[in-house]
């Protein structure tokens, strides 16, 4: 049996990272994954190669702000949190993904 690969699909990860921080106050890169890992029930896991490129490019495109603070374990680390351009973005996403999800559907019930 081939190992499951549990990729994000590419485009997908602004989508999840905007929708995480939607349902938080203010989250860091590493809360951020384990919650998508754990919300997904473990069937999507984020990389730090990807998720601190991705949040560094929603800064600067005005979605996120950051700022430093301590952790639940006292540690120093960077805080994001979602701007009004960001919530308009992940309406934007939500929608866009809808539509490609309702496409993928249609084709894999096509006879």
């Amino acid at each position: 049996m081939a190992p499951q690969k549990n990729d994000i699909l590419q485009g997908t990860l602004g989508l999840l990272v905007l929708r995480t921080l939607a349902t938080q106050k203010r989250m860091h890169g590493y809360a951020i994954t384990t919650h998508i890992q754990q919300v997904s029930a473990d069937m999507l896991r984020v990389e730090e190669g990807s998720l601190y490129p991705a949040l560094h490019r929603m800064e600067q495109q005005g979605w996120l702000r950051s700022e430093w603070g301590l952790t639940e374990k006292n540690r120093e680390a960077r805080f994001y949190a979602l701007t009004p351009a960001g919530r308009r973005q992940l309406a934007q996403e939500e929608e866009s993904w809808t539509r490609l999800a309702r496409g993928v559907g249609r084709v894999l019930r096509y006879a």
